[in-house]
């Protein structure tokens, strides 16, 4: 008998690409990866990863992202970038596949902005899912999904360690890429939006950490969530915060197998 391990992924915009530095030291390692849920950058990670993207082109992809070529600026009504650039490059990657037809069980959290409920998408087009997922609040346009207004998975539930749990993990491994920048330049109104929700987030978590097997934190509080440069750094910074847990994992492991 072995356990199911789950991947509990949380948002945090460009702090996300940590993520995948976690998920290429559990694969190194040989620690099986059965189940993911994402909120935001974690979403689209999971997804991208589920969709059978390789690891090494994944990185390199990643490495070489720049922001400006996915954002489509509109006259702001509900969000100041419309998001269509950023779903066609969901939907190519994902290979305009189905949650349900990826290569592992995912689950992307998105916000019912209308009823403040979370929403989990287990089934139906990633690319749809996914830009709902991450749908900063005044950023980008919320996505209409089902007759619902949905926006970031992480104004719900940041690190999704529940919804993991409801796919039927028996191990939860969460990855929060939280934090708050000090002394950040806050110099437009998506600077101001970024580092609000930020703040407000920060002080939500600890509630996850008690609920997950095993919390992975990398420390890249000191990168901005908003600019997308450092990626490299980030992804590193991922990898050496997982290999300090290859430990703990393997204990919880062995303690499910006593069970």
């Amino acid at each position: 008998m072995v356990p199911k391990i789950g991947l509990a992924l949380g948002s945090g915009g460009a702090r996300g690409f940590a993520h995948l530095g976690v998920i290429k030291v559990l694969a190194d390692e040989g620690i099986p990866i059965d189940l993911i849920a994402g909120s935001s950058m974690g979403a689209l990670v999971a997804c991208l990863y589920g969709a059978g993207i390789d690891l090494e082109r994944f990185y390199k992809f990643s490495i070489s992202f720049k922001r400006k070529y996915f954002l489509d600026f509109t006259v702001p009504k509900m969000g100041f970038i419309s998001g269509k650039r950023v779903k066609e490059f969901i939907r190519l990657f994902t290979h305009n596949k189905n949650i349900e037809d990826l290569d592992l069980p995912i689950a992307v959290v998105a916000t019912d902005l209308l009823t403040g409920e979370k929403v989990v998408f287990k089934s139906g087009p990633a690319a749809e899912a996914v830009r709902a997922s991450i749908s900063i609040p005044g950023i980008l346009i919320p996505e209409k999904i089902g007759g619902r207004i949905l926006v970031d998975g992480g104004v719900a539930d940041r690190i999704p360690v529940s919804v993991v749990k409801e796919m039927g993990a028996d191990i939860v491994i969460a990855v929060d890429v939280s934090g708050v920048k000090r002394n950040a330049e806050i110099d437009s109104i998506y600077d101001v939006i970024m580092q609000s929700i930020d703040i407000m987030q920060t002080e939500l978590l600890q509630y996850r950490e008690v609920a997950s097997d095993v919390m992975i934190r990398p420390q890249v509080g000191r990168f901005s969530s908003r600019a997308f440069t450092n990626i490299e750094d980030i992804i590193k910074i991922g990898e050496e915060e997982a290999r300090k847990q290859i430990g703990p994992i393997r204990t919880a492991i062995g303690r499910w197998k006593e069970q």
